[in-house]
């Protein structure tokens, strides 16, 4: 059994401090978000049944960002061919895999009536950069790696429906950022070479079978250390087009390095969930102004753009002033999920006004549409 040294408070300040921190606009629509394909022993009835089950569950921690203990869950489980639209069996690396795929509007009505938060399509891009000790030897590891670690950020991607970028180590990367940098977790020289991917968020994974493990008072600050032949950590920097403050993981130590890896990146999932993830059970009403709409064409697609928003239930037009429109918004949870959301998008522009600070917290905000 591996042990995990990551505390609940220790997140919960995580999420808190990412709350706070500013976030860039870069944000890729997910796709094939209620589908999954899952490991099959057999094509036999009760292997592909399993096989069903699997994919389920693999969909409901996809679409609600985290494993979810929930009675109603549970009962989908047991009834997966209500949610079932078709399957088929696929031969992949040496596997047979079941590729299945689900009813969007059956599975978001789960998680509706159950009072569950919902991930929607959009989604903040991670750029990762990972790099490997071995002995007195470090090197970073590649998208085009012959390290197996890029196979495991892949699937872990493909599993969360979180998009994971990792660097290709081209010439301009070599240029940009050493060896030496990216283990001292240096922000700078990191926020430069991550530009160019244009994440949204930027993380440091550091894995280690030496210096990591090597504590100079070993018994009294980690006593595990020494039972382990691994260590991992990560630094979690929110910003990747300038230098912000990183917040920093504890030591994940084991003898599986994929294990470790996946632990590694399910926290880090967890902390940029907690940002966008919608909570059905705090339905509000809020207004906002899009404030150059100057057709019909024009208000429709911008209705139907703010419908399909995922923190959004309904929008109803209230008022119409000159080129202004004011909407009402049903949400499903709560404005900050909304404008989450609308940041991941470059459709709808929110203006600032600076003078909103002084003259009181109730201005309704307004953005501009981005007319193409």
């Amino acid at each position: 059994m591996k042990h995990l040294l990551i505390h609940t408070m220790f997140r919960n300040c995580l999420i808190l401090l990412f709350f706070i921190l500013p976030l860039n606009v870069s944000a890729i629509e997910v796709e094939n978000l209620y589908s999954a394909k899952v490991a099959v022993d057999s094509q036999s009835v009760g292997d592909r049944n399993q096989a069903l089950k699997n994919a389920l569950r693999a969909i409901l921690v996809k679409v609600g960002g985290k494993k979810i203990e929930h009675p109603g869950i549970t009962q989908a489980i047991k009834n997966y061919n209500k949610y079932v639209t078709q399957y088929q069996y696929i031969r992949q690396d040496n596997r047979t895999l079941l590729n299945v795929s689900f009813d969007e509007a059956k599975i978001n009505r789960l998680f509706k009536e159950n009072d569950l938060a919902i991930w929607g399509r959009l989604r903040p891009q991670v750029m990762v950069w990972l790099i490997e000790e071995e002995g007195f030897e470090r090197k970073i590891i590649s998208a085009t790696s012959s390290s197996l670690l890029p196979n495991t950020i892949h699937d872990f991607s493909q599993l969360r429906g979180l998009p994971l970028v990792m660097p290709i180590m081209d010439l301009t990367d070599l240029t940009a950022l050493t060896v030496s940098d990216l283990w001292g977790r240096f922000s700078q020289p990191v926020a430069q070479a991550s530009a160019r991917y244009m994440a949204e968020a930027v993380v440091v994974i550091r894995v280690s079978n030496s210096s990591l493990l090597t504590v100079d008072d070993a018994a009294i600050e980690c006593p595990l250390c020494q039972q382990h032949k691994l260590a991992v950590d990560w630094s979690l920097m929110t910003d990747a087009q300038s230098e912000h403050a990183q917040v920093f993981s504890e030591q994940y130590l084991g003898d599986d390095v994929n294990e470790l890896l996946v632990n590694a990146l399910s926290d880090i999932t967890d902390i940029i969930y907690q940002q966008y993830a919608l909570s059905t059970t705090n339905s509000n009403e809020f207004e906002i102004d899009v404030a150059n709409i100057s057709s019909l064409a024009e208000l429709i697609a911008v209705s139907e753009f703010l419908s399909e928003l995922s923190a959004v239930q309904s929008v109803q037009l209230v008022s119409v002033k000159g080129t202004n429109r004011r909407f009402k918004l049903s949400l499903i949870g709560s404005q900050q999920a909304l404008f989450a959301s609308l940041k991941l998008s470059a459709q709808l522009n929110r203006y600032i006004d600076p003078l909103a600070e002084r003259e009181g917290s109730d201005q309704v905000p307004v953005f501009y549409w981005g007319k193409k």
